[in-house]
């Protein structure tokens, strides 16, 4: 039975606009007006990347710390369970698969957004970054949740919908589903070889039960 490691943003939930207000909390902060009118590009990666991309790499720690402030009170839980993942999850842990969550997100973040919305009972564990971006990259992420769950890695899937998701499986020797409801793109998943493309959570439902 194969083990299933899902991202969190984009995958399992929505988290648009939790993260997008804080991230123009954090440029006000750091006294920044102007901003690209599309931010969507910065859910999935790891946070310290964007903002480097956003405001520098010499503020971009300074603007993580902003976002910070609005996102651990607030946006966090400005999030959506996308539809049809809680039933798809207990039909899974149903039919024996060993469930994961592997986030780039700090699992001080991820865990309690999974209590809230009803999704953490479903994981057998929780792997996420530390808040000093100690495996913010998905490969050193897997590296580490392959070794406490003593998953196969020639057996494991990593779900997500980001290219992060693909390289980082890749590099631990693993499959791939990248799903089309979330951030990336159809064109982002084949560059960087994924061996799956799913559009839909019944379209997953069939490739995996």
């Amino acid at each position: 039975m194969s083990s299933l490691f899902f991202d969190l943003d984009g995958t399992l939930t929505d988290p648009k606009a939790g993260i997008i207000s804080s991230v123009h909390y954090a440029l006000d902060k750091l006294g920044i007006a102007e901003r690209p009118d599309d931010l969507d590009w910065v859910i999935g990666p790891p946070l310290q990347e964007s903002f480097a991309l956003i405001v520098g790499k010499d503020r971009a720690e300074e603007g993580v710390l902003a976002y910070r402030e609005h996102y651990s009170v607030t946006g966090l839980y400005e999030n959506v369970v996308y539809a049809g993942i809680e039933q798809l999850l207990a039909e899974l842990k149903a039919t024996g698969h060993p469930l994961y969550v592997a986030t780039s997100k700090p699992h001080v973040f991820a865990n309690p957004i999974l209590e809230r919305f009803g999704l953490a009972g479903y994981f057998d564990a929780v792997f996420g970054a530390e808040l000093d971006g100690t495996r913010g990259n998905k490969a050193d992420l897997l590296a580490y949740a392959l070794k406490h769950t003593s998953a196969d890695a020639a057996t494991s899937i990593m779900l997500g919908d980001r290219k992060h998701d693909i390289l980082g499986a890749k590099a631990n020797g693993m499959k791939t589903i990248s799903l089309l409801w979330g951030y990336g793109s159809r064109q982002e998943f084949e560059a960087a070889e994924t061996d799956q493309i799913v559009a839909s959570v019944d379209e997953l439902r069939e490739v995996l039960l």
